[in-house]
């Protein structure tokens, strides 16, 4: 089973850049946006049923243009819950599952925290986040949490640790709230197979960023314990330019 995660930063905007080509060459099961930036009543849904995802969920932010995010699949789930069933959480689309036979898959867009009410949003979606999915995997235990986390983990996350240690995505308080997310019953899949430094999925668009690779691995696929012995591959698939984001991709054997 192969899954992609992706922020698009604006799906409409990814589709002029060419994603819906991209996608059926990468030819994968699932996928998993986040940043949709739409309501699914401005998107031509044929567009993606045309690459032969025939099954597409769309789970929007209230506020238009704004956050979002879907699920497509070439197979059709058994079930797909639209958000976490908390209004704080789910005003602004940031939680969509969809459940396939073995394997439960989330796509998640995680706060930044760009200010002061901002960080405090995202500290409180972190700590219901936590609260939510440790019930909900005594519940469906093979769970896969795809999305973008809006926090580098470690410092090999990052491409200048020291200067962004008082930035949000990288704050002590966030990097502890990650270890203890994992800690609680999840593999990075994408670090359990790949050590190498200077791998990120997420670039500034200010000062060259991209070309001279300064960025931040934001985007991850966590595996739910019971999943692990199937991580056959993951990778972060850089050479994708739809976004400022890449997407990362991740698979199984199921």
């Amino acid at each position: 089973m192969k899954i992609v995660s992706y922020n698009v930063n604006g799906i409409r905007a990814a589709l002029k850049k060419g994603f819906l080509e991209w996608l059926v060459a990468t030819d994968p099961d699932v996928v998993c946006l986040q940043e949709i930036k739409a309501q699914e009543d401005q998107l031509d849904l044929s567009l993606f049923e045309s690459a032969g995802y025939a099954y597409n969920y769309w789970f929007s932010a209230q506020k238009k243009g704004y956050s979002g995010v879907a699920i497509l699949s070439k197979t059709k789930p058994e079930n797909v819950v639209f958000g976490t069933g908390i209004e704080s959480m789910d005003f602004e689309g940031r939680n969509i599952r969809a459940d396939f036979s073995g394997v439960s898959i989330m796509s998640m867009y995680l706060p930044s925290g760009t200010n002061i009410q901002r960080l405090e949003h995202k500290f409180e979606y972190m700590d219901l986040l936590k609260i939510y999915i440790d019930k909900l995997k005594k519940e469906i235990p093979n769970l896969v949490i795809c999305g973008d986390y809006n926090i580098c983990h470690e410092a090999i996350d990052i491409h200048d640790p020291v200067r962004n240690k008082n930035v949000s995505g990288f704050l002590p308080e966030e990097r502890a709230w990650m270890t203890d997310f994992l800690n609680s019953g999840f593999v990075d899949a994408f670090r359990e197979l790949n050590k190498a430094p200077h791998q990120y999925s997420w670039w500034s668009y200010r000062a060259n960023a991209r070309a001279n690779n300064k960025g931040w691995r934001l985007d991850y696929t966590l595996v739910a314990n019971p999943l692990k012995e199937k991580i056959k591959r993951a990778v972060i698939l850089s050479e994708a330019v739809h976004s400022d984001h890449c997407p990362v991709l991740l698979e199984l054997n199921h």
